[in-house]
């Protein structure tokens, strides 16, 4: 029986009186890309951080190759040959290719000194192997987020790698440079190297992964080989329901009236467009990367300057030219970047929530800071926010918590339209199931929701209706047991629908 490169068993931790990992054990072989999966707060980070020597375990065991090891730090675990490249990547933007792959290794000649030739030459050997597309002497600067992924790998080569983990490491990449990671992946799989691979993306793991072991509150709940791994396994092992239960589609639900009317609006690549989204209905908008749909969202919402066309609000033409213009209609809108678009991360909750409406809570210029604290601590308890209470700062919150943050602001205005694009990008099985229940709600009170997604299973799962685009036009409407895989990705790709 092979060997494992790596195997925990037993591990405990705990941080004050709160137990984060409760004897949680896994193999991994080399030669094969691992899954590790579970909902923020599993012990999935804190167990790849005992792993990469950044916390100590209070009980349990670590073996690499069979032998019994203790990871006191980051350099043992290096030298043990476990690299973990985290979410956020650590390139020195200033820093050429060659120095951030080299950072605090840096090769030394007989005079001490930096060997720069060796460098350049150690550099260009593990790009040609990543297949990379960038000189040693590139500044990191210049590179895309997929680039710079690729110099982390690099580095972690150099460190002569058994073990390489990677933490959501195609959360910020586009579909094209996703699938470049892929390769690289698969190639180092094939020469032997062990991936840990975290993800949310269940399509991703289906595709990528040898095996998958799942976490559930610090516990170790199973492992599946490729076959076994279905999405329904492995969501009932790591939250304890069906896939089935996730989307509640509410099929007895009447719309109402037209709420939103778009006619021709038009503007940078969205061609002329027309729509309608009813009172309490909720209308996704699919499509291929670079289809349209975000931008077609901005143009509704003022956040692009439209070149064209008109937009009617319950029978009435009304003036957008800039978000606050949208705000003052009822319509809001949850962008696809939430860090870098809709939260500020060093603020605390009570100033991401009430944002939009300090205005109406002020008197002479000066807030009711009493109403707000009351409106604060009521949305967070209302959409069962965790981590951070009203006066916490919100940047180290799961991504699922920041996510419902956003949502809690917008409902503060009332909205008549609601805007979501990626909605549950980046949060776990557990926080998607609460956003639906969100949108669902919002509909049922009578909200317009338009919903963008690029998880087809998400917008079958919660839409009435669903608008395909391409390159910036409207190819079709779906709606009822039209709503298919097949029927959305044929108008996607020039296919006609069923």
């Amino acid at each position: 029986m092979q060997q494992a490169v790596l195997e925990v068993s037993g591990i405990k931790k705990s941080f004050g009186a709160v137990r984060v990992l409760n004897g949680v054990k896994l193999r991994v072989f080399g030669g094969e890309i691992h899954a590790l999966m579970g909902e923020n707060g599993a012990g999935k980070s804190t167990l790849m951080k005992i792993l990469a020597g950044v916390y100590q375990p209070d009980e349990g065991e670590i073996r690499v190759a069979g032998e019994k090891v203790r990871i006191a730090d980051p350099a043992t675990a290096r030298g043990l040959g476990i690299n973990l490249i985290y979410q956020e990547l650590s390139v020195a933007p200033n820093l050429s290719v060659a120095e951030n792959i080299f950072m605090g290794a840096e090769p030394r000649n007989h005079l001490g000194m930096v060997n720069l030739d060796q460098m350049h030459r150690r550099t260009e050997e593990v790009l040609e192997m990543l297949g990379a597309r960038f000189a040693p002497d590139t500044l990191a600067s210049e590179l895309s987020i997929a680039d710079q992924q690729q110099v982390e790998i690099a580095r972690a080569l150099i460190h002569k790698s058994r073990v390489l983990i990677m933490d959501e490491p195609t959360a910020a990449l586009s579909d094209r440079e996703t699938e470049r990671l892929f390769e690289v992946m698969r190639r180092l799989r094939d020469d032997g190297i062990a991936i840990i691979y975290i993800s949310h993306r269940m399509a991703e793991v289906r595709m990528l992964a040898d095996r998958v072991s799942v976490l559930r509150d610090g516990t170790f709940i199973g492992e599946l080989d490729r076959q076994e791994a279905t999405p329904d396994a492995v969501v009932k092992m790591m939250v304890g329901r069906e896939l089935g239960a996730f989307y509640e589609h509410a099929s007895s639900r009447q719309p109402g009236p037209v709420r939103l009317k778009v006619n021709a609006l038009h503007g940078g690549r969205v061609a002329p467009l027309s729509m309608t989204v009813r009172a309490g209905e909720i209308v996704g908008l699919a499509g291929l990367v670079g289809a349209g749909r975000t931008e077609l969202a901005r143009l509704i919402f003022g956040a692009d300057k439209s070149a064209g066309g008109s937009i009617e609000l319950d029978g009435k033409v009304v003036s957008i030219r800039h978000p606050a213009d949208a705000i003052r209609q009822g319509i809001g809108y949850v962008p696809e970047d939430r860090k870098g678009q809709g939260l500020f991360l060093q603020l605390p909750s009570l100033v991401n929530i009430t944002m939009n409406v300090l205005r109406r809570h002020s008197r002479w210029c000066v807030l009711k800071q009493a109403e707000l604290m009351r409106i604060t601590e009521s949305a967070i308890k209302r959409l069962a926010v965790k981590g951070a209470g009203p006066r916490g700062i919100i940047g180290g919150m799961s991504g699922g918590n920041q996510q419902k943050l956003l949502f809690a602001r917008w409902l503060e205005i009332n909205p008549r339209v609601l805007i979501l694009d990626e909605p549950t990008r980046g949060v776990d099985i557990g926080a998607k199931q609460e956003i639906y229940k969100i949108i669902h709600e919002l509909a049922d009170a009578g909200v317009a929701v338009i919903c963008i997604s690029s998880e087809l299973p998400e917008i079958i799962g919660i839409c009435d209706r669903v608008l395909v685009m391409r390159e910036g036009s409207l190819m079709g409407e779906l709606g009822g047991d039209r709503i298919t895989q097949e029927n959305i990705m044929a108008l996607a790709t020039y296919a006609k629908a069923a």
